[in-house]
């Protein structure tokens, strides 16, 4: 069993304040808001999922905002780098807008034949923006600050740092299945199929031997999520990986999909998730992200936790393209 036809099924990072996280991805990235939840294992902080309009696998990038949180360190045995894709001829208008906004972006010389934006949010994370003529099956969307000729497609690739990345290439190239594509100096390329033709089908791994390890807090992501299309394909995946000798969990509810979690060799938490059952599980696909979900499990607590959590306003036009 493998991931290839699939790809990326979300990235979950780590932010501080949760107003300035929900204002830069709305605002600045255009992304829609397809989930306003908690953090199942620790319910004293949001868990803000952003996608396209249905919040399609691929296309998700989600945040525990912790207020107050430290400051992470970019390093060794971290996804360092989320790359989305925009259409091509798109970067210009895109460098325009985040000027506007008083948000930093540069245009660094192409990389493996990319035109590529990079950047960063409020706690530090780096982003790339990816102008590809990528085939997409997702549905960006319309109904926020960016044009949807311009709009966010996906979540094409992310960049995996590491001390030494033998182990790491061996296991994605053997038991994830993926293909080594292409090398460019300290930089190793994979694919999860036979050609990146769509959203989450590229993974790079960066050399970087003297880096200090990376530290997981504010401004790094926590973990890399790939897809599923459905839990005995994910029974299977745990089997496989158990008796390979990997720690991987059990099976958990997130609601909106199931998941399991393991390292791979370099450190970088790895997590199998299924496309469903998806956002519009407990809402409406027009509502999504507009009002607290719980986990049935979660409800009977709900005035307490509402109480605990901080303030958040997303404008209407954010939630429902009006």
């Amino acid at each position: 069993m493998d991931v290839r036809p699939s790809g990326i099924h979300h990235v979950t990072a780590i932010a501080s304040d949760p107003q300035a996280n929900a204002d830069f991805y709305l605002n600045a990235l255009g992304m829609r808001l397809v989930k306003k939840t908690v953090n199942f294992d620790s319910p004293e902080t949001y868990h803000l999922y952003y996608g396209d309009r249905a919040g399609n696998p691929g296309t998700i990038m989600t945040f525990f905002p912790w207020p107050g949180s430290p400051k992470g360190r970019l390093g060794a045995g971290q996804a360092t780098t989320t790359s989305f894709s925009v259409p091509e001829g798109s970067l210009g208008w895109w460098q325009r807008h985040l000027a506007a906004l008083g948000v930093e972006a540069t245009r660094p010389a192409e990389r493996l034949q990319e035109d590529v934006l990079t950047l960063r949010d409020p706690d530090g994370l780096v982003l790339e923006l990816v102008a590809a003529a990528d085939t997409h099956d997702t549905d960006p969307w319309d109904g926020g600050a960016v044009p949807v000729e311009h709009a966010i497609r996906g979540i094409r690739a992310v960049t995996l740092t590491e001390h030494d990345p033998e182990d790491t290439a061996a296991m994605l190239n053997g038991r994830l299945g993926f293909r080594l594509a292409a090398e460019e100096g300290d930089r190793l390329r994979f694919h999860t199929g036979e050609a990146a033709a769509g959203v989450g089908t590229v993974v790079d791994v960066l050399a970087a031997p003297g880096a200090d390890r990376g530290l997981v807090a504010a401004g790094t992501v926590h973990h890399v999520a790939y897809r599923a299309p459905d839990r005995p394909t994910q029974d299977g995946w745990r089997r496989t990986l158990a008796d390979d000798g990997i720690d991987v969990t059990e099976i958990r509810d997130r609601s909106y999909f199931t998941s399991i979690y393991f390292r791979e060799p370099g450190g970088v938490l790895l997590e199998i998730a299924t496309d469903g059952p998806g956002f519009d599980y407990d809402e409406p696909l027009l509502r999504l992200g507009r009002d607290l979900r719980l986990p049935p499990w979660l409800e009977p607590d709900r005035a307490e936790i509402e109480a605990r959590l901080p303030g958040l306003v997303v404008p209407e036009a954010a939630r429902d393209g009006a």
